[in-house]
């Protein structure tokens, strides 16, 4: 794999530090962790499920955490009492913790765990001020605003 040198974003680039850092981010990364398998579904606009598989976890034993623009889960096997003897072990049993970068106004709303399968609901919620909206032009006495379009 080539190395590529993003310093020079970092000095000409202003406003765009997140992008490069997630570029950045994900140049230096080796490979995303394939276990847990896990989906990304867009559910409607605005709506997303990240669902993973987490198979013989209790809830006890998961953890989500939202902070800023990072979501990490994260899975601790609690050992077990008894020693077992395993003819084939097929079921990964192991410790995990995977991160997911949210876009701006991504928030987490809920998150429920049924069937082996760990539900995070995802919402974007894009603030009043930063929705597009009509402007209606004048004779040139001054400009009036009209309702913000609803999307």
């Amino acid at each position: 794999m080539r190395n590529y040198d993003l310093s020079p974003l970092y000095r000409s680039a202003i406003g765009f530090d997140r992008f490069a850092q997630l570029v950045d981010s994900a140049l230096r990364s080796d490979a995303q962790p394939s276990y847990p398998p896990y989906n990304v579904e867009l559910v409607e606009e605005d709506k997303y499920r990240i669902s993973m598989a987490v198979a013989g976890f209790d809830r006890s034993e998961l953890e989500i955490e939202s902070e800023r623009d990072t979501l990490k889960v994260v899975g601790r096997r609690q050992k077990d009492a008894q020693e077992r003897t395993y003819l084939h072990r097929g079921i990964a049993a192991r410790d995990f913790e995977h991160r997911f970068q949210l876009a701006d106004h991504v928030k987490v709303v809920g998150a429920s765990l049924e069937n082996g399968l760990l539900n995070i609901e995802l919402v974007r919620e894009v603030p009043e001020a930063m929705k597009p909206r009509r402007i209606q032009i004048g004779g040139g006495e001054g400009v009036d605003l009209l309702e913000r379009a609803a999307a």
